[in-house]
């Protein structure tokens, strides 16, 4: 094979660096009298909620984290929502509060994210977390774009100077993604649904970010050879043609696709790995960063939370 494979940029280790380092972090603090806290709401029974709270509750209890998963019936008012945050806002013992989306369809999901104490809004979504973000100042960024980057520095990949092309613009991802490369010295480009030429902006990218949620989207003939490549997507993949598209060959996905039906699958081609310097896989890339840093960003309120006092 003449062809160089990239290097694969392993998130679980990445994650599990950062594990480490909050857990050191969270028993210094807990010796000094301060024990971070994070309270998780659920309202309903939305299955998969369920699943990540359960995953962040796991990753508080792993890192010495004090954590509350609270629970509310699907019934719930909007009212009723505001007054649960205003009171975990009063509790001094609780550095972080998230939010579990998606909401009720009757609970005003962006009246419930503003009532959030921007110093305990872990997730980075509240507007004073975001105008900061912005103009520099410290902040709890997003967890998911925060992942990006600790993956990126971590990994050594320059960013500086380098021309980062971000595809996505959403407030979760795509929009503090661009915001963060920027405060890192990078020439940064915003692609979404309705960007023109898309393939040959993203040929120019020496960092490539894509976040759009759509299965294979960046193929090889989308990426500068050498580029870096990070993939945000995560996608279902029940299709058979689908399957055979992206994963031909590879016998584990077939196993995998003929007892389950589906595989998961990033925004990003297998085969840009024939093309690129480096790759984030999917599963295993950017999705374990994202509660790492859930975790880091909980010590980081604490600790920015005692430094005003």
């Amino acid at each position: 094979m003449t062809a160089t494979m990239a290097t694969i940029l392993n998130g679980n280790k990445v994650a599990a660096q950062i594990r480490s380092e909050v857990a050191e972090q969270v028993r210094a603090l807990t010796a000094a009298g301060r024990r971070p806290g994070l309270a998780v709401i659920l309202a309903g029974e939305d299955h998969a909620s369920e699943i990540y709270v359960r995953s962040k509750i796991k990753a508080c209890q792993e890192v010495g984290i004090h954590s509350e998963k609270i629970t509310t019936p699907a019934s719930l008012t909007t009212q009723e929502l505001l007054a649960m945050v205003e009171r975990l806002n009063q509790r001094d013992d609780i550095d972080g509060i998230l939010v579990q989306l998606p909401l009720p369809p009757q609970v005003d999901s962006q009246q419930v994210l503003l009532a959030v104490d921007p110093e305990k809004d872990v997730d980075g979504f509240h507007p004073v977390n975001v105008g900061k973000l912005a103009t520099q100042r410290p902040t709890l960024a997003p967890c998911t774009p925060a992942g990006v980057m600790e993956i990126l520095l971590r990994n050594h990949i320059a960013i500086a100077g380098r021309h980062a092309v971000v595809v996505g613009r959403s407030q979760v991802v795509g929009r503090p993604m661009a915001l963060l490369l920027l405060n890192h010295d990078a020439t940064v480009t915003i692609c979404h649904s309705k960007t023109i030429g898309l393939a040959e902006i993203t040929r120019q990218a020496d960092i490539l970010i894509v976040a759009v949620g759509c299965a294979g989207l960046v193929t090889e003939n989308w990426v500068k050879p050498g580029a870096t490549v990070i993939d945000v997507g995560i996608n279902r993949v029940t299709d058979r043609t689908k399957f055979e598209d992206l994963f031909a060959g590879d016998a584990a996905r077939e196993k995998t696709f003929a007892e389950k039906g589906s595989v998961v699958a990033g925004d990003v081609h297998p085969r840009v790995a024939e093309v690129a310097g480096a790759l984030t896989p999917v599963p295993g890339g950017v999705g374990p960063l994202t509660i790492a840093m859930l975790m880091e960003n909980t010590v980081k309120a604490c600790r920015m939370r005692r430094g005003r006092r």
